[in-house]
């Protein structure tokens, strides 16, 4: 064993310098970095002011809705907006689509400051989320300029990974700073605005990127109305004979449903079991330390998944992490419900919450890399914009499922149970069409 990991480290190390050596690899990752910290700084303020303020309670349904909101909507208008990462200069994309982030913050901190939390801040956070979602499928599409095709999979270990990461820290940094300056809805405010700054240097970051570097190379889509929905169509058919790729999609928003239910759940229970639900403070803290522990399985499925997939293929990794993700799932979950010993309180929701998170992963690094390798470049925009949508709406299914079922208590045994078999179904699923098309590998 020993001579295994000392083998194993040497070529992860090589391979993550190789992709760190590209110049425009680097800048790229700056951009998400930077974009994504500024994500998480927006995701604080907005927890804090919807879901964890002492006059706004936190029932299922309240949750589903905010979800719903947020998600659905950009599922419905994505694809035609992906249409534009395979006709616009991507570069130019991330640029001014950063820029335009940070006036919708400016709008939504207006709308915090006189405290609205209605149809106009729902609007708001609509464009803010969805201008997001735009421009992590631009980056999806980019990443394949900025690494030789060898490279793809550490470079989708690191980058999407690492994003998460920063957006976990800037959530992290965004609780500090509102608790720093008071809390409360200025509080918000103020993170916010911080938020603002961020996305104003990654835009200036991707400005760096050489103009014509990140695609597209062939023919473009053209602008009118009838040529978009070509575009959207072209794109769909390209997916459906690429068989691997969809399955691969098909597969991470599968996981999407489980991490949806997962997420509604640890809130309820966080908010209104183990903490007084007049006292969000604690029930925020303890979300907090959920969130950090499933960034750092994540992390984890990050750093061993290039050595995996090498080792036993792409497919074989995706199930066997999903299998592990039930397992950690349900015996966190059942843990907090039934009080067990050494898993009762916040320390099951932490053990769920590390293998949704390192499962999560393992299986988008493989997914984004199969679906990058199989789609032509020309339709890798639109692919991923179709991707984004998929993975929303497996999170709306999750999160509208728990609404439905759950107490507002989130203990429920039967639901617990469920969420596993979800990710076993997932698995099963993936191992069998994968055989039977003969890419097990």
């Amino acid at each position: 064993m020993a001579l295994g990991a000392s083998t194993v480290e040497p070529v992860a190390l090589t391979e993550l310098r190789h992709v760190l050596g590209s110049s425009p690899f680097r800048r790229l990752f700056a951009v998400r970095l930077t974009g994504q910290f500024a994500d998480g700084l927006v995701q604080a303020a907005l927890a804090t002011f919807v879901l964890f303020s002492p006059e706004r309670q936190a029932t299922a349904p309240r949750i589903a809705i905010a979800f719903v909101v947020l998600l659905l909507p950009y599922s419905l208008i994505g694809p035609f907006v992906g249409v534009f990462l395979d006709r616009w200069h991507r570069r130019g994309v991330l640029v001014y689509a950063n820029l335009l982030r940070t006036l919708s913050v400016a709008i939504l901190a207006t709308l915090v400051v006189l405290g609205h939390d209605g149809a106009d801040l729902a609007l708001a956070v609509l464009v803010t989320l969805g201008i997001g979602r735009f421009v992590l499928a631009g980056l999806s599409a980019s990443l394949p300029h900025t690494v030789e095709p060898s490279g793809l999979v550490t470079a989708n270990a690191l980058s999407p990974t690492a994003g998460t990461v920063a957006s976990s820290i800037g959530g992290l940094v965004g609780v500090g700073i509102r608790a720093l300056v008071g809390g409360g809805d200025r509080g918000s405010m103020v993170v916010l605005a911080c938020a603002g700054l961020g996305y104003i240097a990654a835009s200036f970051v991707a400005r760096t990127i050489p103009r014509d570097l990140l695609g597209p190379h062939g023919d473009i889509v053209g602008d009118g109305v009838r040529d978009v929905w070509r575009g959207l169509v072209d794109g769909f058919h390209h997916l459906r004979e690429r068989r691997a790729a969809a399955d691969a999609i098909l597969v991470v928003s599968m996981h999407r449903i489980a991490f949806g239910a997962a997420t509604v759940l640890a809130i309820l229970i966080l908010r209104n079991s183990l903490n007084d639900p007049n006292e969000p403070a604690g029930a925020l803290a303890g979300l907090t330390m959920v969130v950090g522990v499933t960034a750092g399985g994540a992390l984890i499925g990050a750093v061993l998944t290039p050595w995996a997939t090498r080792h036993l293929g792409s497919v074989p990794w995706s199930v066997m992490s999903l299998l592990i993700a039930a397992v950690l799932t349900i015996v966190g979950l059942l843990g907090t419900t039934l009080d067990w010993p050494g898993l009762s309180g916040i320390t099951g929701l932490l053990v769920a919450g590390f293998g949704i998170g390192y499962s999560g992963q393992s299986v988008k690094v493989t997914s984004d890399t199969i679906v990058q390798k199989d789609v032509s470049d020309d339709h890798r925009g639109r692919v991923f914009s179709l991707y984004d949508v998929s993975v929303n709406i497996g999170l709306v299914i999750g999160v509208v499922w728990i609404a439905f079922t759950s107490p507002i208590t989130g203990l429920s045994a039967l639901i617990d149970v469920l969420i596993s078999l979800v990710l076993v179904l997932a698995a099963a699923w993936y191992f069998v069409v994968s055989r039977r098309r003969g890419s097990l590998v």
